[in-house]
C-alpha cells in the first residue's frame, strides 16, 4: 500500500487526532512496512521467489517510507504550534529568540516555529495575600488559622503601645510584561511591601486613632502600596486593602476591655449631659428673652404715658395762666362728669352740723 495513495489521520472523520491515535497510526503504518521482508519464507517455489537484486530495493523503499512518516510527524507538529488560543481574562506574552516581541490578545493567534516562545498571564483573577492569619477552610463560612503568625500582626504604635493588625491585600495583573521580568518575585514582594506600609503607617498613628480609624488606615496602606509598587514596576495593580481585625494583643486584652468600658461610660454620661444642657439652656435663655421683651415693652408704655401726660398738663397750665377761674370751674365740671355717671350713693353733709343728715335721693334708684 503506497504512502500517497492514503489518507492522513487528521483528515479523517472531520476532527483532529489525538497524539495517543497519531502515534499509534505511524506504529502500524512502520509494522506494515516493514512486515512484508520479516515475514518472506527463506525458499520458496519459483514463482515466489524474489530477484536477488530486489532486497537493496525493498530496503530503501522502507527507508524512504520512514523518511516521509517522520517529516510528516515534523510538519505536523510544526503546523500545531504555528497557532495558540487566549482564553479570555488572559494574555500571551510572545519571546522571540529570548527578547520580548508583543503581547497578545484573548482569541485566536499565529507564531513563528521554534522561534516564538508564548508565555500565558492570568490577569482577571483576583490574588490575594494574607496577614496575621491564613484561610484553613474557605467557602460561606471560613476557617481561619490565627495561631504562629503574630510576627506578622503584631505592631508598635506612635504612642508605644503594641496593637494586632490582621489584613488581606488583593491584587491583579496589569501588565503581563513587567509582572514577568520586572521583578523575580511579584508575590513576596507584594508581601513585603504591604508589611512594610501597614508598619509605617502604624507607626506613626496613636493607638486609639487605630483602633477607631481602619477606613483611613486602610486607604492609606493601599496608596502607598500602590505607589511603592509602580515604583518597582511590578504590573500588578491594588483591588483592595482590607482590614479584617484590629485588637489590642491577648495579653492585654482585658484591661483594655475595662478602659474601653470606663470611656464608653465616660462618653455616656457626656452625651447625657449636654441633652440636659440642651434641653435646660435654651428655655432658660427663651424666658430670659421673654422677660426683657416684656420690661422693654413696659418701658416704652410708662414713657409713652409720661410724655403724654406731661403735654397735657403743659397744655392746662398754659391755659390756667391765661384765665385762672374758667379754668379751674371748667376742670372741676369736668372732673364731676367723669365721677357721677359712676356714683351710685351720694351723701350731703352741712359743715356746720356733726351728723349726717337725710339721704337725699339724687341717683334716681328708688328706696326700699
Amino acid at each position: 500500500m503506497a504512502w500517497q495513495d492514503e489518507q492522513p489521520p487528521w483528515g479523517k472523520g472531520g476532527k483532529t487526532p489525538s497524539p495517543e491515535d497519531f502515534i499509534a497510526d505511524i506504529l502500524k503504518k512502520l509494522k506494515t512496512a516493514f512486515g512484508g521482508m520479516k515475514g518472506a519464507p527463506p525458499g520458496g517455489g519459483e514463482g515466489d521467489q524474489k530477484p536477488s537484486g530486489s532486497s537493496p530495493k525493498g530496503m530503501f523503499g522502507g527507508i524512504g517510507k520512514i523518511l516521509i512518516i517522520i517529516l510528516a510527524i515534523v510538519l505536523f507538529q510544526v503546523a500545531n504550534a504555528s497557532y495558540y488560543t487566549i482564553k479570555p481574562g488572559e494574555r500571551g506574552v510572545v519571546l522571540r529568540f529570548g527578547n520580548y516581541s508583543k503581547t497578545a490578545s484573548p482569541g485566536l493567534n499565529f507564531k513563528i516555529p521554534l522561534v516564538d516562545d508564548l508565555i500565558k498571564v492570568d490577569i482577571e483573577t483576583v490574588r490575594k495575600e494574607e496577614f496575621g492569619f491564613r484561610t484553613k477552610v474557605p467557602g460561606q463560612k471560613s476557617i481561619y488559622q490565627r495561631e504562629g503568625f503574630d510576627a506578622e500582626s503584631l505592631m508598635l504604635t506612635a504612642d508605644k503601645n503594641v496593637i494586632d493588625v490582621q489584613w488581606i491585600v488583593q491584587y491583579k495583573v496589569q501588565d503581563p510584561f513587567n509582572f514577568l521580568f520586572k521583578v523575580q518575585d511579584v508575590r513576596q514582594s507584594v508581601r513585603d511591601v504591604s508589611e512594610t506600609s501597614m508598619r509605617r503607617i502604624v507607626g506613626n498613628m496613636d493607638f486609639d486613632y487605630v483602633l477607631s480609624n481602619r477606613e483611613i488606615l486602610a486607604n492609606t496602606t493601599a496608596d502607598e502600596l500602590q505607589a511603592e509598587l509602580n515604583n518597582y514596576e511590578a504590573g500588578v495593580v491594588i483591588v483592595t486593602v482590607q482590614l479584617q481585625d484590629v485588637n489590642p494583643p491577648d495579653a492585654v486584652k482585658p484591661a483594655f476591655n475595662e478602659v474601653n468600658e470606663a470611656d464608653q461610660d465616660m462618653k455616656r454620661l457626656v452625651n447625657e449631659a449636654e441633652e440636659a444642657y440642651n434641653r435646660v439652656i435654651p428655655k432658660a435663655r427663651g424666658e430670659a428673652l421673654q422677660i426683657v421683651e416684656e420690661a422693654n415693652g413696659y418701658l416704652a408704655q410708662r414713657v409713652n404715658e409720661s410724655k403724654g401726660d406731661t403735654a397735657r398738663f403743659l397744655a392746662i397750665m398754659k391755659e390756667y395762666q391765661a384765665a385762672k377761674d374758667v379754668t379751674r370751674r371748667r376742670m372741676y365740671l369736668e372732673t364731676m362728669q367723669e365721677i357721677l355717671p359712676s356714683v351710685t350713693d351720694i351723701y350731703v353733709i352741712d359743715k356746720e352740723q356733726r351728723s349726717i343728715l337725710p339721704f337725699l335721693n339724687v341717683g334716681g334708684v328708688p328706696q326700699k
